[in-house]
């Protein structure tokens, strides 16, 4: 037993590294807070010129779904880290990062922003035009509410994989949490850093992650 705390649970070793995973956790935030924003913007963007557009567009829109929700977001985070050099074009670890989730994660709300607006009976556009309002007002006052209300829990369920995800800064060498606590066990020679990460998950995340389970729970109730 003492071998194991020795090991995993290190308060020693923990007191040395700990600024170190503050830094981590203050990234991987930080990548979340703009990634996040960038991907809900990208995706309800996808979304209107989906429910919107013409038949061209629709399909255009649909293409890059497809392309963005097959790449693997590592993938993406190549091609933009690695690749884009290539064609002139240098992002630093952050910006290539954001870049990457954003793309990626714009195909999956774009997805399910283009279902809530979708479900939202086409008799209230018709209703709401009848009495005045412009489009824009009809898709603000109207639409959007209501789209977002229908898929607020796999919004919240995607939201809380891309902070999940914000990890595969690593790759690049940004000192995101799991990389701080990689970094953190050479310099111990001690895997509890990589246990105070993991619980450090745990504690940001557990919360959201039962709040993303009573959304689905009363969607489902409602269905």
């Amino acid at each position: 037993m003492q071998e194991l705390i020795d090991n995993f649970a290190n308060l020693d070793s923990l007191a040395d590294i700990y600024p170190l995973l503050l830094q981590g956790l203050w990234l991987t935030l930080l990548l979340a807070a703009v990634a996040l924003p960038t991907a809900l913007a990208g995706g309800l963007a996808v979304a209107l010129l989906y429910s919107f557009g013409g038949r061209v567009t629709r399909r255009a829109v649909i293409v890059g779904i497809d392309f963005l929700r097959a790449f693997p977001v590592l993938v993406l985070l190549v091609l933009v880290f690695y690749g884009l050099p290539f064609l002139g074009i240098r992002l630093g670890g952050f910006a290539a990062v954001v870049l990457a989730l954003g793309l990626n994660n714009t195909g999956y709300f774009g997805e399910i922003f283009r279902a809530g607006l979708a479900s939202i009976p086409h008799g209230q556009t018709e209703a709401a035009a009848a009495l005045g309002l412009s489009r824009f007002q009809v898709l603000v006052l109207v639409l959007l509410p209501q789209a977002v209300r229908k898929v607020i829990a796999p919004l919240a369920g995607n939201a809380l994989e891309l902070v999940k995800t914000t990890s595969i800064g690593a790759l690049v060498a940004m000192p995101e949490l799991l990389r701080s606590a990689r970094v953190a066990q050479e310099q111990t020679y001690n895997p509890t850093p990589l246990m105070a990460a993991a619980l450090i998950y745990f504690v940001l995340l557990w919360p959201f992650s039962r709040w993303v389970a009573v959304l689905e729970r009363r969607a489902l109730a409602r269905h």
